[in-house]
């Protein structure tokens, strides 16, 4: 069941198209990847969903019910990719102010606070102030404040953002056991390794526009090139084959590209055939890094054709 639906939104400034129908839906308990180039138009959707603009045109469904900005915001939590914190203000203090705007009583909110600063080693930190933090622990106050009150769903742009592979990793468990309790997420990133390690389903935008949707495995599955890795005992004397094309050769692992009605069984006969044991042989499938820049490209090589038509 979706948490979230986006209904044929549409955002102009002046002459541009900043959002241009665009649709889509996130099920709930999900970890969704919303990915574009700058300028795609990522922020004014993240915008529109937490309610700093309005659609032009187009609806916002939230949880079954029509979006209603001022009601539910306190349901949501958004991570914004700059600093939104106080610089003169002593952590604890600010996250307990914070944690009270989302609706806590201060109770409840010291207790959560308590929660998430052992959770994630910030127990010494309630009175330094954020302008002595470095990036990384900014960061991390930054999504202590965003997840403590608990919303349905969580928005979190460049979350990853000055934090060192320990506490990367440490904010990515913390995300997974979200989603496992039920809190859908946004993942808004430019980091395609990490949206292909997290993401379940993703929508790419571009121009405005939605270019691609779809989970994480399918669209990889979709964009293959019946490419895959051989790892052999030693090279034959004749590679050659009707079957396929050999791309690249790397000591004894050769990259072939399968032909049209050709399968993987008749890579494997060839070289069964050829006396040479295989010790390895994988599909090679396309990366989202790939995926994304080919796509991006395209779009934008047909917007500049049009344009001049025009």
């Amino acid at each position: 069941m979706a948490l979230l639906q986006l209904e044929h939104l549409k955002k102009y400034y002046a002459t541009q198209k900043a959002v241009d129908d665009i649709s889509f839906s996130i099920d709930k308990g999900s970890i969704f990847g919303l990915l574009g180039p700058n300028g795609a138009g990522k922020t004014t959707l993240l915008r529109m969903i937490t309610g700093i603009f309005y659609p032009d045109e187009g609806n916002i469904i939230f949880d079954g019910k029509t979006f209603d900005p001022l009601n539910d915001i306190i349901k949501i939590g958004y991570m914004p990719e700059e600093r939104g914190l106080y610089k003169k203000m002593k952590i604890g203090d600010q996250a307990l102010y914070l944690a009270q705007l989302k609706g806590l009583s201060k109770n409840e909110a010291m207790e959560k606070i308590k929660f998430w600063f052992k959770r994630l080693e910030m127990e010494s930190w309630w009175t330094k102030k954020v302008e002595d933090l470095s990036k990384g622990m900014s960061q991390k106050l930054q999504f202590v404040i965003t997840v403590l009150h608990e919303p349905k769903l969580i928005i979190l742009d460049e979350p990853f953002s000055g934090l060192d592979p320990l506490n990367a990793n440490l904010i990515k468990d913390e995300i997974y056991g979200l989603a496992q309790r039920g809190c859908t997420i946004i993942f808004s990133t430019h980091r395609m390794e990490q949206v292909e390690e997290i993401c379940d389903h993703i929508v790419l935008v571009n121009l405005g526009r939605k270019v691609l949707d779809g989970t994480v495995q399918q669209i990889k599955q979709d964009f293959k090139e019946n490419k895959f890795s051989v790892q052999l005992s030693g090279i034959p004397g004749i590679i050659a084959s009707t079957a396929f094309d050999v791309i690249d050769t790397k000591a004894n692992k050769l990259t072939v590209k399968i032909k049209d009605g050709f399968k993987s069984n008749d890579v494997l006969q060839h070289f069964i055939q050829a006396g040479v044991n295989i010790e390895a042989f994988s599909e090679i499938l396309p990366s989202l890094n790939d995926i994304f820049i080919n796509l991006v490209e395209d779009t934008n090589a047909k917007t500049r054709s049009f344009q001049k038509v025009e």
